[in-house]
């Protein structure tokens, strides 16, 4: 299927990490010219070159999205360079925070805040207004399962993730009449290197990883790619009159079962 994204200019945030990298390559494979933002310089070189050197067109780029003049100097100097950003993957996150409320740092919380959700908006606030105006562009927002159903232990992470889904669905609802979509996607646990274990041997790995593999309908783990690819219909020309969704990639782990 020709996802018509030949000719577009897709951003993805955090694009040097794991899933954004993902997100990188499938759009480079569709003909997109991707820019990898990142706040790591070096893991944006690697993932750029790494297109290149299949390719694929891409730049790297290294913004603090937390730094509102950064953000916004650096996409003035991409709608320079490239005429436009087509489609935004708010993507970059911090998850690394883990502990019951009465124990939980505050400058993890402000840096969770900081990162997660105001970096989010700084972005977007610089981008979305451009696609109204020229009359198309995707927005995807990468939420959690997290944000859907809380994650015990993770209060900021929860906490920004659900708002980002608040913050999809306004952006759908600003964008609906300007050719401009917004969809937000909550994913499991994806990680390539454990989608083909078993819960045993996941045990052995991570107890934490394995209870969310038995709690999964499907009884695994998902890959980067799974949701690089969902990424990549919602950017397409197929899924115009998709918009304002909460799109799960997961298994079926949010699903009621015995």
């Amino acid at each position: 299927m020709d996802l018509g994204l030949e000719d577009r200019t897709a951003l993805v945030t955090g694009g040097g990490g794991r899933i954004g990298s993902e997100d990188c390559r499938v759009f480079a494979e569709e003909g997109a010219a991707v820019v990898v933002l990142d706040v790591d310089r070096e893991a944006a070189e690697s993932v750029a070159k790494g297109i290149e050197g299949d390719g694929g067109s891409a730049r790297a780029v290294e913004c603090d999205l937390t730094d509102r003049e950064d953000v916004g100097a650096t996409i003035e100097a991409l709608r320079e360079e490239t005429g436009g950003i087509d489609v935004l993957v708010n993507n970059a996150a911090m998850v690394d925070a883990r502990a019951r409320l009465q124990d939980y740092s505050d400058e993890i919380w402000d840096r969770d805040i900081a990162i997660n959700l105001t970096g989010t908006y700084n972005i977007t606030r610089e981008v979305f207004p451009a696609m109204c105006d020229r009359g198309w562009g995707r927005v995807i927002s990468m939420s959690s399962m997290a944000g859907w159903q809380g994650g015990f232990g993770q209060a900021s992470y929860a906490a920004t993730k659900a708002a980002l889904i608040g913050f999809g669905k306004t952006l759908a609802l600003e964008g609906a009449q300007q050719g401009v979509t917004s969809n937000i996607i909550t994913p499991n646990i994806v990680v390539e290197q454990f989608a083909d274990m078993s819960i045993e041997e996941l045990e052995e790995v991570d107890s934490y990883f394995a209870r969310i593999a038995k709690a999964t309908p499907m009884r695994q783990l998902g890959r980067e790619v799974d949701v690089a690819n969902t990424v990549a219909f919602l950017a397409s020309e197929q899924a115009s009159y998709v918009t304002g969704q909460v799109l799960g990639v997961t298994g079926g782990v949010d699903l009621f079962s015995f």
